[in-house]
């Protein structure tokens, strides 16, 4: 099968996205391959979550044209692995300026398909270029070592290199940040790149490969396959030139991911599940840390790996804490992302209400109180209204599960260690929140809570200075900050002998 030029813009895309837009070269229903814009055999529609309107469609790719997209990365490789660091960077930083000239449009893109609000959208789009220029930066920082030598006449030292091809699965919750914070750290270090988006928001990753084009990525450094996840997922798994798999996702399809690509031992980097807890210090003001604890868990209408999900108050402080998040939660708008006055969209489809609603009535059957969130004022099919549970138990899933809805659920805590006792019981261990002033308090909290990112009187704790990644099933690996490079690249260590003849 040959890959296919196609036009720019199919007949497909509807009038529900193009009159957003100011630049309608962005909108890609094709994959993009080798510096082509490619049709597989079939398509798949997209979605606007906010008003089940059909936005456009992404074609679906064939596993030949899977492999041939393989092919393609991996005889970029070695030419892209040759260029000097800074021409790297230099095109990192043209596909920075790019994505930030299109900013009002690619947050617009990202409304449309995935149905958050524009300003967080907007917030996004910046957060993910905030990682093309670190990475175009660190590109002149992928460092080696010289090392003491115990061995007589020799010179000891290692090298960075970048692994080869690398594949990217990212999620449709982050369809920008995700791939940016990914693609532009294995870009910088030398590695070609193999993008899957999830098949919910492909628009995000297609515009971004259009501005890659624009930025002078030679063909094959940058691709973009769609389709089916599963299908593509064993694919890249089981092709022996793919050295590298990052991923972000679910714990479950994590592990899957990590069995198939087992067989040829890539380098596999899972940024996974969570299930954060926030914890409230008896120091605390209950009001500020009731605000706090509203915007850590409601973000991206809690459909967010870092979101609060176990809130745990002081017994002394319990039934004022539950009435000052009830009061900041009935804040929240909730609505079409394109509304300004609204804060909180929709869930990206009917299915994730489904399970909101079989959590809240699980922990109702099992002991908890429905504090607030009455649904009859929900704005459509695929929303769920904040919802706060009170006395929620170990036994309530949404207390052991991610549940990735607008749904809190806060208990009582008698004294700090069993506090870390019930905090740590989780087979996550990606975020934790903490509010409190007490220093001792908040080292204890610090070194004995079983989490890979701990933030103390902030909801923000992400950007592209951090190593962002957890512990136990929460993950392997991490992304930004001058560990990124870890995930595509290896170390080569040479005895350089014979120095005095």
């Amino acid at each position: 099968m040959n890959l296919q030029l196609q036009p720019i813009i199919t007949s497909k895309v509807t009038d529900a996205i193009m009159p957003y837009l100011k630049d309608p070269r962005l909108v890609r229903e094709l994959a993009y391959i080798n510096g082509k814009w490619v049709h597989g055999q079939q398509d798949i529609a997209v979605i606007n979550p906010a008003n089940e309107d059909v936005i456009g469609h992404c074609t679906q790719l064939e596993p030949l044209q899977v492999h041939q997209a393989i092919t393609a990365a991996e005889s970029a490789f070695a030419p892209w692995k040759a260029l000097l660091p800074d021409e790297r960077a230099d095109m990192l930083m043209r596909w920075h300026d790019l994505i930030l000239e299109n900013k009002e449009d690619l947050a617009t893109l990202m409304v449309l398909e995935q149905g958050k609000s524009l300003s967080d959208a907007r917030g996004e789009v910046d957060y993910g270029a905030s990682f093309v220029r670190w990475f175009a930066e660190e590109a002149r920082r992928a460092n080696g070592d010289t090392l003491p030598s115990h061995i007589p006449n020799a010179q000891l030292a290692t090298m960075r290199e970048p692994i080869g091809v690398a594949a990217l699965i990212t999620p449709w919750n982050f369809p920008h940040a995700m791939i940016t914070r990914k693609a532009a750290a294995a870009l910088a270090v030398g590695c070609t790149v193999l993008i899957k988006p999830a098949s919910e928001t492909p628009f995000s990753a297609l515009a971004l490969a259009e501005l890659a084009e624009r930025a002078g990525f030679p063909a094959g450094v940058y691709n973009v396959i769609t389709g089916d996840g599963s299908q593509i997922g064993q694919l890249l798994c089981q092709a022996e030139n793919v050295r590298a798999l990052s991923f972000t996702g679910s714990t479950r399809v994590g592990k899957i991911l990590l069995e198939q690509a087992a067989n040829t031992v890539k380098k596999c980097s899972m940024e996974l599940g969570g299930n954060a807890p926030f914890i409230v210090l008896p120091d605390m003001d209950i009001t500020a840390a009731a605000k706090a604890a509203v915007a850590a868990k409601f973000q991206t209408a809690g459909q967010d790996c870092l979101a609060a999900n176990r809130i745990f108050v002081p017994n002394a402080y319990y039934e004022e804490f539950l009435t000052a998040f009830a009061e900041e939660m009935a804040h929240i708008k909730v609505g079409n992302g394109f509304d300004k006055s609204v804060t909180m969209g929709p869930l990206i489809f009917r299915e994730a209400v489904d399970k909101a609603q079989a959590l809240v009535d699980d922990a109702i059957a099992k002991g908890a109180r429905l504090v607030a969130g009455s649904q009859d004022k929900a704005p459509g099919s695929n929303f769920f209204m904040p919802t706060l549970l009170a006395d929620v138990t170990p036994q309530m899933k949404v207390f052991y599960e991610e549940n990735f809805c607008p749904v809190a659920g806060v208990l009582a805590y008698e004294d700090i260690p069993s506090l870390i006792a019930q905090a740590n019981n989780t087979e996550y261990g990606l975020a934790a929140y903490v509010y409190g002033h007490d220093i001792r308090t908040i080292w204890q909290l610090l070194s004995g809570l079983e989490f890979g990112m701990v933030s103390v009187n902030s909801v923000k704790m992400t950007g592209h200075s951090i190593p962002f990644g957890g512990v136990k099933q929460s993950g392997l690996g991490r992304e930004g900050s001058r560990h990124g490079f870890d995930e595509y690249s290896q170390i080569k260590y040479y005895c350089l002998g014979g120095l005095n003849g």
